[in-house]
């Protein structure tokens, strides 16, 4: 065989070893993205004395019909009885979606909740290469026919079962003793954050309260304005802890100016002196353009917030 005959062998053998690594990858994302996990965190940020709250933060669950695994799973969290849920958005992945994930989230909705909305609670996903977040966040704008969902009966849905609405607002809420005050925005990747004050009785004659801000992307902007303006707590999602991760390495992306490195995890923000701690939840969806995830499952999270130490 010629040195030519035995180059062109060589260059087909990689091809097909790169190739058959390829589908490999792909049917292992596929399988991971339907390994719903549970994540458990402590934080000790409540007025001493408080008894504890169990929080349940639930992020990008990027719903479409027929997906009967996350209806099960998404059921049986109610089974950890929160004190509180909260969602940061990005529900939806079909214009068909909004009436079944209500019902998959109807055990949950039974529970004290809030919300904030993402891009894709107004907009449904659409086709694109994913190599370009390799090149930096997506960008919206770019989009030439955008098909909005039917976010209006989502909402609806959500302040029906008792789920306060954040968006772009703040409101109060007493949980075991504790008055949780919020503000939440808009979608920062869509740029629509306008920042609402905490609420007017934040300093109650008597009454412990917690600042706690929500968020779906969490943009350094918009973090740093939190923690400036006296956040105790910030969470957020959209990230998807990355997605396509590499073992040992981590999240490549974040989709947003956040470092990767804290694209999912509970996290410390500094800004201007002070430290706030800032969930970002690794989420429980995909695209359903890009369904898969790769060293990164899927998840909630399960606050649980203590009293500070005496």
């Amino acid at each position: 065989m010629t040195a030519l005959g035995t180059a062109a062998r060589r260059a087909a053998l990689i091809a097909g070893l790169g190739a058959s690594a390829g589908i490999a990858a792909a049917a292992y994302g596929w399988w991971e993205k339907d390994q719903f996990t549970l994540r458990e965190e402590s934080l000790p940020i409540l007025p001493a004395g408080s008894r504890p709250l169990r929080v349940l933060h639930l992020s990008d669950i990027h719903f479409v019909p027929g997906q009967t695994a996350k209806v099960r799973w998404l059921a049986g969290l109610a089974s950890l009885e929160p004190d509180l849920v909260v969602n940061t958005g990005d529900n939806l992945s079909h214009p068909g979606a909004v009436l079944p994930l209500l019902d998959a989230l109807a055990p949950l909705l039974r529970f004290p909740g809030v919300f904030v909305p993402g891009s894709n609670d107004y907009y449904a996903p659409v086709r694109s290469n994913p190599a370009g977040y390799l090149l930096g966040p997506s960008n919206r704008k770019s989009v030439p026919r955008r098909v909005e969902l039917d976010w209006r009966r989502l909402f609806t849905g959500f302040g029906t079962a008792g789920w306060i609405n954040l968006t772009n607002r703040s409101q109060p809420l007493e949980l075991n003793g504790v008055r949780l005050d919020f503000s939440g925005v808009d979608d920062p990747h869509l740029k629509r954050e306008r920042y609402a004050d905490w609420p007017a009785e934040a300093a109650d004659a008597g009454k412990p309260n917690l600042k706690v801000a929500v968020i779906h992307a969490p943009y350094q902007r918009v973090l740093d304005h939190f923690t400036d303006a006296g956040a105790e707590l910030m969470l957020a999602g959209h990230t998807h802890g990355g997605q396509v991760c590499l073992p040992f390495y981590g999240a490549l992306v974040s989709n947003c100016d956040l470092p990767t490195w804290r694209a999912k995890g509970l996290t410390e923000w500094e800004h201007g002196g002070r430290t706030v701690p800032l969930n970002v939840s690794g989420g429980i969806g995909t695209s359903r353009y890009a369904p898969i995830r790769i060293a990164c499952r899927p998840e909630a999270v399960l606050l649980t917030l203590t009293p500070r130490p005496a």
